[in-house]
């Protein structure tokens, strides 16, 4: 066991560097295989969810259930969800990618477990009665925690978790969609918002694990079976904007109806999740396709099976009974439900763009893989992990060029004409989570608190002899430690101490460092594994001028003192760099 110990403690060591690629490389295959188990396991649940209440088609028959329990599933599912909910406290019901987002910069990347069971047992309970909404959220809320959980298992730097949190959300993505290279983008776009070059290592390999995974346990089947497109001619550019207006002005009302709906979350939660089953059980009553993930009307519209009015009435149904259910803080994700919304929207102009200009327009599938790209980068704020996902979805480069034309007219429709935010950030700004996403945010979170910390310190006791001066003489401390009863009280300089310890101490006296004019710096405590953001914001919040860097010991329960962090340190470092 003690080799085991030393060589995880070397990981550790080699972890604290943000650059050191092949420590982090070994993260990124592991938290991709976990993620994409995880995911793959999520699945199942839901469709054996599902499986209880007679749902067929591995959990997507819902309009095949008679018409009374297409009301009572969803309606008597979310009730029976929100007395649940009534027993657990506000923070642990948070769920999804917004409470990823909030965790890894509110509390450095721990993400807690009861969160995580939250997550996979409600969700899949919610899915599989039929609540409207996707299973992508979930997963990457299950990916970004199964790798939380490890790296707070393995007592690894919080600057750590951030990249596996990265791998887990990678992972998530590539294993629902097979589309690895939109995983990293989406991470990095996303839950990071950074791009660099150590941080895309990691995730790339989590994302090309987690599509293994998934590709091999599942069958290696795709989630959608969309042909290659083409764009049949340039003239078709002014029509392809209109799609991408279109779909941008369908996100706009999605999000405005899921601000609506938050603004109600003081009400009880077993009142919200009731009004939100029974509103999505009504909307069923006439359109059961409304219900559940969805995916099989996907398939239908790529089939081109469904007529115009039938997708336009099915994309604002949609549209409404999600920004309903995502808005009353149901545990369901909104990324699958984008999609759908844009195939509806595409599949209902390109259905039309057929009929009056059948020798101009392109073949449906074109039109249908933009509005869901259009549609999934204008909902997310994430146009490049949009247009990665239709390219790898289609296996065709030649959709990026309208793909992105789409997406860019979406996007400015959602934020320029509507003046909306993403989904993720109108819930976060309505939960008044401030997440700072500047450059120094940033590099504060993902550095280690040991690349500043002085390592030149010693504890001394308040009653200090000769006896005690010796060391000191000897070692010439940067930092004492001053402490009574073993408790830490504050730092003064060694120099200062040694210089009024000369002038004070005498032959066989005892000097009370109480009554030392000299500088006192005020501490407080972080741990081992924070990072400099931690560290910073620890000082601000004690309005401390160090902290001290401990490390509980396995063996006596003691804390033990690595060093020193002085905010003058973690100025210097940013200047530095920046």
């Amino acid at each position: 066991m003690w080799p085991v110990r030393e060589l995880l403690k070397n990981y550790r060591r080699y972890l604290t560097k943000y650059d050191a690629a092949l420590s982090y490389s070994v993260l990124g295959v592991v938290g991709g295989v976990a993620s994409g188990l995880v995911v793959l396991l999520f699945e199942l649940a839901i469709k054996e969810m599902a499986g209880l209440f007679g749902v067929g088609h591995g959990g997507e028959g819902f309009e095949n259930l008679p018409q009374w329990m297409a009301f009572a599933l969803p309606a008597g599912g979310a009730t029976l969800l929100g007395v649940l909910y009534m027993l657990l406290k506000p923070e642990d019901r948070e769920t999804g990618i917004v409470h990823v987002i909030s965790r890894m910069h509110s509390h450095y990347g721990a993400l807690p477990l009861r969160n995580a069971l939250l997550q996979f047992f409600a969700g899949a309970f919610a899915l599989g009665t039929g609540q409207s909404g996707g299973r992508e959220g979930p997963g990457v809320h299950l990916g970004a925690a199964i790798n939380s959980l490890l790296g707070q298992r393995l007592g690894l730097p919080n600057n750590s978790l951030r990249t596996l949190i990265a791998c887990g959300t990678a992972g998530g993505i590539a294993a629902a969609f097979h589309t690895p290279l939109a995983g990293v983008i989406f991470a990095m776009e996303v839950i990071v918002a950074e791009y660099t070059v150590a941080g895309f290592i990691p995730v790339m390999l989590a994302a090309v694990s987690a599509s293994a995974v998934s590709r091999s346990l599942s069958g290696g089947e795709a989630l959608l079976g969309i042909p290659m497109v083409e764009l049949r001619s340039l003239w078709e550019i002014p029509y392809i904007l209109l799609l991408g207006l279109v779909c941008g002005v369908a996100i706009a009302l999605f999000i405005r109806v899921l601000r609506l709906t938050a603004q109600f979350s003081h009400w009880p939660v077993a009142i919200r999740f009731a009004l939100a089953g029974s509103f999505t059980g009504t909307i069923a009553l006439a359109v059961p396709q409304t219900l559940g993930l969805g995916y099989d009307s996907l398939g239908l519209i790529l089939e081109n099976r469904l007529l115009v009015d039938t997708l336009l009435l099915l994309a604002a149904c949609k549209i409404l009974t999600t920004a309903v259910s995502c808005g009353a803080g149901l545990p369901v994700g909104l990324i699958g439900p984008s999609l759908l919304v844009g195939a509806c929207i595409g599949g209902a102009l390109g259905g039309i763009a057929n009929i009056t200009q059948p020798d101009l327009a392109s073949d449906l599938p074109l039109y249908i893989t933009i509005g869901m790209a259009a549609s999934m980068g204008a909902m997310l704020n994430a146009p490049l992990a949009a247009v990665l996902a239709v390219i790898e979805l289609t296996q065709s480069i030649s959709i990026a060029m309208p793909a992105m034309l789409a997406i860019v007219a979406a996007s400015l429709t959602n934020t320029g004409i509507f003046h909306q935010r993403s989904a993720y950030q109108t819930v976060l700004r309505q939960m008044k989570r401030v997440v700072p996403d500047d450059p120094l945010a940033q590099l504060l979170h993902r550095t280690d608190v040991t690349a500043t910390m002085d390592v030149r310190v010693v504890r001394v006791p308040i009653l200090i002899d000769q006896e005690d001066m010796e060391p000191l003489l000897e070692f010439t401390p940067a930092w004492c430690l001053v402490q009574r009863d073993g408790q830490d009280l504050y730092l003064v300089q060694g120099n200062e101490l040694l210089d009024w310890l000369r002038a004070t101490l005498g032959e066989n006296e005892t000097a009370d460092l109480a009554e030392a004019t000299i500088r006192r710096w005020t501490i407080a405590p972080v741990p081992l594994q924070a990072s400099l953001r931690q560290a910073m914001d620890t000082i601000r919040a004690s309005t401390a001028e160090a902290v001290c860097v401990y490390e509980r010991s396995r063996a006596t329960g003691k804390r033990i003192l690595h060093g020193v962090v002085t905010r003058e340190s973690i100025e210097k470092f940013t200047l530095d760099r920046l």
